[in-house]
């Protein structure tokens, strides 16, 4: 006879009047739970259940927040589902509170180390990448084809260069590229070109009829020069820390020719990459971006929470961690705005939070399309209570700065970067912005990757932490069943992340050579 685990349900706060059932598989109707209450109905797994009789028009509260009202009376003992609420209404952006949250200072962390790879500008990568930039998406498949020759033929001689990468996108022509907001794309694409993962060298590919001239994308002054050599060769141009290998010179006779003069620019790129080495850099040049994706009820219950725990010992030890998605914490921006260290710091979020507003009234949506069906199917029933669990991954230190889509870090400490949730998005934009290392969440599942930097996958659910065991590198579900704490794994975190940064250990994503697409984010109209 098997004999099945004791009903598991979690509640968040003492103030909730729904818990959530962690058993794997979930509890079917008649199960009598520790307090003595019996289920109505089947309850699934991350599903939330009423522990009290909840009346019609009565706030549901999970995180003691009110993330919704019950449509119907919802009697105890029921499975309480998207279908049963009502989503309050937006926080209004005015009378919130500002820098009131006042803490005493996290104490220092201080000794902790990893080998990185110390860049010009100070900067520190955690991989040492040849990445080609593309002013324009017409140039994709010839990227691609010098890339594979690239990685066949040249990169065995440059042990130590990492990998080579072709930043490629939609985005270069066909755009209203004079629109304010195509300030955006554009800024994007070039703060990426200047990720600390490669090394400083700045090599473009370019057709030469695009809206996005290189002279655009990388004016003179916005790369630092390595040194003041002449790169003059067959298609390129003659700009000193600059190289632009342009399909449509007049030189370029076929197909080989352009791959050609490709592969001898990237050879001279791969000689200097090859030429540095790890050096012992303190914990403090770590740049880490934090999201979500692929999300269920267990996310800000297990994974989150410990990747905010991971971010306070960030902070503590000098690091850069930013938090980012709009949509996924709108419903917060009072918890925000409370934890700016000023008071410009928090009108900063307000005015990112207004403008993503007026963003999605502009396209006749509003927040409430962020939820997606595989969300619903993990236990969240709307974005507030989804944006609940993600704030969780931004820790408890102070909000420090803001950062607008595509714009790069000048900063250290706790940064919140507004981006769209879209996963790939979102991860285009943390590259941008200077990130060096990733974590990522996840209780759905995602095989999410970049081929840019490492992405540490972390689990809300140990069950799909063994169904993808060769996925995801951290297990979180240990603290919904007790077997491990929030601070255990945060801690477990945090080591892995030092590790990863120095090469010591590979992610999943990247023995697998696991990448998404970079997604520039583009408001500006499409001609």
């Amino acid at each position: 006879m098997s004999h099945r685990p004791a009903p598991l349900t979690i509640r968040m706060h003492p103030a909730d009047n729904v818990a959530i059932v962690a058993n794997d598989g979930g509890l079917p109707a008649g199960t009598a739970l520790p307090n003595g209450l019996v289920l109505r109905e089947p309850v699934p797994q991350a599903h939330k259940v009423a522990l009290v009789d909840i009346p019609a028009d009565t706030a549901v509260r999970r995180y003691d927040v009110a993330i919704g009202y019950a449509l119907k009376d919802i009697p105890a003992g029921s499975w309480v589902h998207e279908r049963l609420l009502r989503m309050p209404e937006a926080r209004e952006l005015d009378g919130l509170p500002i820098a009131t949250r006042r803490t005493a200072p996290l104490p220092p962390l201080e000794g902790y180390t990893f080998e990185g790879f110390r860049n010009p500008d100070g900067s520190v990568g955690t991989r040492n990448i040849l990445a080609i930039t593309t002013t324009v998406q017409c140039v994709a498949g010839v990227v691609d084809f010098a890339v594979a020759r690239i990685k066949a033929e040249l990169l065995p001689k440059y042990p130590n260069v990492d990998d080579v990468v072709g930043l490629e996108h939609s985005y270069g022509c066909g755009v209203a590229i004079d629109a304010p907001d195509a300030i955006v794309p554009i800024r994007t694409l070039r703060n990426i070109s200047l990720n600390p993962n490669f090394g400083g060298e700045v090599m473009v590919v370019s057709l030469g009829c695009e809206k996005l001239q290189p002279e655009r994308l990388l004016p003179p002054g916005s790369i630092p020069i390595v040194d003041e050599r002449n790169v003059a060769d067959v298609g390129t141009s003659a700009e000193p820390g600059l190289d632009v290998v342009c399909l449509q010179d007049e030189r370029h006779v076929g197909f080989m020719s352009m791959i050609e003069s490709i592969m001898r620019t990237a050879e001279e790129h791969l000689e200097r990459l090859n030429a540095r080495r790890r050096e012992t850099v303190p914990a403090a040049e770590l740049v880490v971006g934090v999201q979500c994706g692929g999300s269920d009820a267990f996310s800000g219950v297990t994974a989150n929470p410990a990747v905010g725990f991971a971010t306070d010992l960030l902070v503590r030890a000098g690091a850069t961690v930013m938090f980012s998605e709009v949509t996924e914490v709108r419903d917060g921006i009072d918890q925000l705005t409370a934890r700016a260290i000023d008071a410009g710091v928090a009108e900063a979020m307000i005015a990112q939070m207004a403008w993503y507003d007026a963003y999605l009234q502009r396209g006749q949506v509003d927040r409430s399309a962020n939820t997606t069906p595989g969300n619903k199917k993990g236990g969240l029933s709307n974005i507030v209570e989804k944006a609940m669990g993600s704030i969780i991954k931004s820790g408890t230190a102070p909000i420090s700065g803001v950062l607008a889509p595509g714009e790069k870090l000048k900063q250290k400490g706790l940064i919140y970067a507004a981006t769209p949730a879209s996963d790939f998005i979102c991860g285009t934009l943390q590259l941008a912005a200077g990130m060096n290392l990733h974590i990522f969440t996840t209780g759905r599942g995602t095989p999410y990757g970049m081929a840019e930097c490492p992405v540490i996958k972390v689990a809300t659910r140990s069950e799909l932490a063994r169904r993808w065991h060769d996925l995801m590198d951290v297990d979180a579900g240990r603290i919904a069943t007790g077997d491990a704490t929030i601070e255990d794994v945060g801690w477990e975190l945090f080591h892995l992340m030092l590790d990863v940064a120095s090469g010591r250990r590979k992610t999943w994503a990247e023995h697998w050579k696991l990448a998404n697409a970079l997604v520039l984010f583009n408001p500006a109209p499409v001609t």
